[in-house]
């Protein structure tokens, strides 16, 4: 396998990268000889199995640290950035990768349990806003490399209407515009910002949307292979917009899902 990024000494900053499509993205990008960064909220009884992976991706030849906080906590970010720039030194960070999923699945409509503000606020803040606190943090601390990655992930929800999922579809919203703006405001920076748009990929996020069974199976009946998009898809797309030869691409929502979006 050719590592594109071995002798650069570069890092991919992952929101969000303990498991589903954020960890097969840090695979990915280690396999081609990027040094990684994890930043993600778990649970102590889930952390042996994190590490596991970590120690896995080690593997490759890259450095990899987690770190297990609140990303949304203005605090916290700031000790995590203190601690990023203790471990890559002089070296930069070439892709930030957000793959945050955090957010409230209510009805607008359902008495006891419907939608709130403040469910909207938080969904809002945690999938989308929060981009862009990173991405400022992470400028005004001068960690960005001269030609970075800023990689978002959106759904479909972004134009359509799914039960419970309102908070989310906007959500996706904020963080497509918010992208957008990024990738126009800091381009005199060497910055790209872009976000993929997944098909259907089978992860614990996706299980929490009430009727995901029945999703999954509409998704499969209208992709042209009749079949989901894995996490590995949408990491080998991440590696592709980092290369060199994707410098060009900026401000894009770039569907991943095998032609899923032309029915």
């Amino acid at each position: 396998m050719y590592k594109d990024f071995k002798e650069k000494n570069e890092w991919a900053l992952i929101l969000g990268g303990s498991s589903g499509i954020g960890l097969a993205t840090a695979h990915k990008l280690a396999q081609h000889g990027m040094h990684i960064i994890c930043i993600y909220r778990n649970r102590k009884s889930e952390l042996e199995a994190i590490e596991k992976e970590f120690e896995s991706i080690r593997k490759y030849g890259v450095q990899c640290l987690g770190i297990n906080t609140d990303l949304l906590d203005t605090d916290k970010r700031i000790k995590a950035i203190l601690e990023i720039q203790k471990t890559i030194r002089t070296n930069r960070i070439k892709t930030l990768i957000h793959s945050v999923a955090k957010g409230n699945l209510k009805p607008m409509v359902d008495g006891k349990y419907e939608l709130k503000n403040d469910d909207f606020k938080l969904t809002i803040h945690a999938m989308g806003i929060s981009l862009y606190d990173w991405v400022k943090a992470i400028f005004e601390a001068k960690l960005f490399a001269s030609d970075t990655r800023v990689l978002s992930f959106t759904s479909e929800g972004n134009t359509k209407a799914w039960r419970q999922y309102a908070a989310v579809s906007a959500a996706k919203v904020t963080l497509e515009a918010i992208t957008r703006s990024i990738a126009f405001e800091f381009a005199p920076y060497g910055i790209k910002a872009n976000c993929l748009q997944p098909g259907a990929v089978d992860t614990a996020s996706l299980r929490m949307i009430p009727g995901s069974e029945t999703l999954i199976k509409h998704s499969i009946a209208r992709n042209p292979y009749n079949r989901l998009t894995t996490p590995e898809d949408v990491a080998n797309v991440v590696y592709l917009l980092c290369k060199d030869e994707a410098a060009w691409i900026n401000g894009c929502t770039i569907p991943v899902n095998g032609g899923e979006h032309l029915q």
